[in-house]
């Protein structure tokens, strides 16, 4: 027991003198690449420029453009349909499949592999794959998904759910397993159709997954990109009395087309929008954060 205790001691100094050689890049790189240029973002938002290098200080007027901007509100409302409808299927399809998975049938491993396969291909290829796939299909009734807002709308949709379906059934695979088995069988002992038993066990303790994969995909949802620029590149386009609008542009290509498609007196007005675009995802992953927590059960 005493040399126990003097190796654990020994570890804990040896660590306490050295923790600051193995945490101090890390922590360095984070500063260096995600919390400087985040604030240096910030500010940008608050200036005009051509480049970081020649900003002037300009006020609000950046956010004030943003809002004005037609295709930016419609992006936020197109942005956020999407993010409900996907989270919605996502979320009810993956547990479905888990829930299968989960019942001993054969080959369940086989298929586990399968489902989860489509989340290992990038974006972008995935984007150029469906749309091929979806012109081929609708090329015999004389249209194309850069044409119709909806079938854009409809072929995001399906290309999502294919591509993180897999992802998030891994996650409720596990909290599947974690269900405690006497709870189950209680439920059985008392009479509890399978039905029942799924409502009022199952689901309640696999809250903590249900927790996660919301999460991810309320803010996926929010922040696909590389999708939607491969898939549509946000056409049709709808002509405006004061413009027009790319109607599949969701608010991640349309910060981007702002930036790199525009004036460079626009450029601070996309910074400005990339920062609504932080706040804006954040609030709304830690509110549903804060809902689903207060659901889950404590064991």
């Amino acid at each position: 027991m005493k040399r126990k205790k003097h190796s654990r001691t020994s570890l804990q100094r040896t660590i306490g003198r050295w923790w600051p050689l193995f945490l101090g890049p890390v922590v360095l790189a984070f500063i260096i690449g995600f919390v400087w240029p985040f604030i240096q973002g910030i500010y940008l938002s608050f200036c005009q420029f051509k480049l970081i290098s020649d900003a002037k200080f300009i006020g609000i007027g950046n956010y004030l453009k943003a809002f004005q901007d037609a295709s930016f509100r419609h992006a936020f409302w197109f942005t956020a349909l999407f993010a409900i409808v996907s989270l919605v299927l996502i979320n009810v399809l993956a547990f479905m499949v888990a829930y299968l998975l989960t019942q001993g049938i054969k080959g369940s491993n086989l298929f586990r592999t399968v489902f989860f396969a489509p989340n290992l291909i990038g974006g972008i290829v995935l984007g150029y794959i469906w749309s091929m796939i979806f012109d081929g299909i609708l090329s015999r009734f004389g249209t194309s998904i850069l044409l119709n807002t909806k079938f854009g709308f409809w072929g995001l949709i399906i290309l999502v759910c294919w591509q993180q379906i897999g992802y998030m059934m891994i996650i409720y695979i596990a909290g599947l397993q974690n269900v405690p088995g006497d709870m189950l069988e209680a439920a059985k002992i008392d009479g509890a159709s399978k039905m029942q038993t799924l409502f009022k066990v199952t689901i309640p303790n696999v809250m903590p997954s249900i927790t996660i994969c919301t999460f991810l995909s309320l803010t996926n949802g929010f922040k696909l990109f590389d999708q939607n620029l491969a898939l549509t590149a946000g056409q049709p386009i709808t002509v405006l009395a004061g413009g027009s609008i790319k109607t599949t542009e969701m608010l991640a290509l349309n910060i981007y087309n702002t930036f790199y498609n525009s004036a460079s007196a626009a450029k601070g007005t996309a910074q400005a929008k990339a920062v609504i675009f932080f706040i804006l995802v954040a609030a709304l992953g830690l509110a549903q954060l804060a809902y689903t927590r207060k659901k889950e059960v404590q064991q």
